[in-house]
């Protein structure tokens, strides 16, 4: 089956006065469908400019960038406007970017449908299932001030849904929210994901998006840098003995989250390795690189003030060999291994 995205060099530079700013460097990115993808990284890292680019809300300055096949650079603005319109949903973290304050939930979520000409009958039946899975009916007459923070999203994620898009995507959608509802939210954009069979990138400094999103994906410096893909392991059941010794009760077997952590390597051949290991290693400006039985060996030049030819690290040929328990680095090392 085909990627349903696949960004190949994708550039954004932004003129600011007299100032070029680039935003995205080259990145790569292959999403399947109905993948949960989370993007994280720090500000100005190009995360957002990445969604606004698959949203339909920008273009690339270079690049290629195709979604389901179709390839956004070669739309005029009238199909990209139709696409934005009809193929994605956008939940935003402001919830006046999402929502109209004077309308009630049901006509916040049923406006997209008239505006796509929907008859009444179908758009009742629509609006009734959307607000039912976000579990807000009781609420659909109620208007924005009435609804509490985690309550607003909740019918932002309804709407986003309203004209059955087959792309959602999120900035930043927990993050005007305590930890308790960030967590519910979550959990309903995967089950709604999973149920509508649709392909969801989120943006969020959130780490409780690992428990829930197929792969998290770091953007650094405008390119790809690494992933932690999620797996769900179950944990054998464990026999509880009393304290006489004797045997009193088998506890049922649980499911651990575990996420592989890999390096991320572009359509160049280019790689970032991280700040610790290079500093760990004495990698400086330059490298050598070595073919070795394990791998590649990354060693730091010989003689130079960047880095001591003793140290060295190495890196495996594919992401796939890495094995699953390695020493791990950045914001994964707490996720490495949680329960549900």
């Amino acid at each position: 089956m085909d990627p349903f995205i696949v960004c190949e060099n994708l550039v954004k530079i932004y003129q600011v006065a007299d100032m070029e700013v680039v935003a995205l460097q080259g990145l790569d990115l292959t999403v399947h469908s109905g993948e949960l993808l989370a993007i994280v990284g720090a500000s100005g890292s190009g995360k957002s400019t990445l969604l606004n680019i698959l949203g339909g809300l920008d273009r690339p300055s270079a690049g290629r960038v195709s979604v389901n096949g179709r390839d956004l650079l070669k739309l005029s603005d009238s199909d990209l406007d139709k696409y934005r319109r009809m193929e994605v949903g956008f939940v935003w973290q402001q919830t006046g970017r999402n929502l109209i304050p004077y309308l009630t939930a049901r006509e916040n979520v049923e406006l997209p449908m008239t505006v796509a000409g929907m008859n009444f009958r179908d758009k009742r039946a629509w609006s009734q299932e959307l607000l039912e899975k976000v579990d807000l009916w009781g609420h659909r007459n109620h208007r924005l001030a009435q609804l509490s923070g985690g309550q607003q999203q909740r019918v932002a994620i309804a709407l986003a849904l309203a004209n059955k898009p087959r792309l959602l995507l999120g900035d930043e959608p927990t993050g005007e929210v305590d930890n308790t509802t960030a967590q519910d939210i979550l959990a309903l954009i995967r089950s709604l994901s999973e149920g509508y069979g649709l392909t969801t990138i989120i943006v969020t400094h959130d780490p409780q998006i690992a428990r829930v999103a197929n792969r998290v994906l770091t953007i650094r410096d405008g390119r790809t840098s690494s992933e932690a893909v999620r797996r769900v392991a179950e944990v054998e059941a464990a026999l509880v003995k009393s304290a006489a010794g004797q045997i009193d009760q088998e506890q049922e077997g649980t499911s651990e989250i575990i996420l592989d952590e890999y390096i991320v390597v572009d359509a160049a051949g280019r790689l970032q390795i991280p700040l610790e290991l290079r500093q760990e290693s004495g990698i400086g400006q330059r490298v050598t690189l070595e073919s070795t039985p394990e791998g590649v060996l990354i060693r730091p030049v010989a003689g130079r003030k960047d880095g001591p030819a003793s140290v060295a690290g190495v890196v495996q040929n594919q992401a796939t060999h890495a094995a699953p328990e390695a020493k791990t680095h950045g914001w994964h090392r707490w996720l490495r291994r949680m329960r549900k």
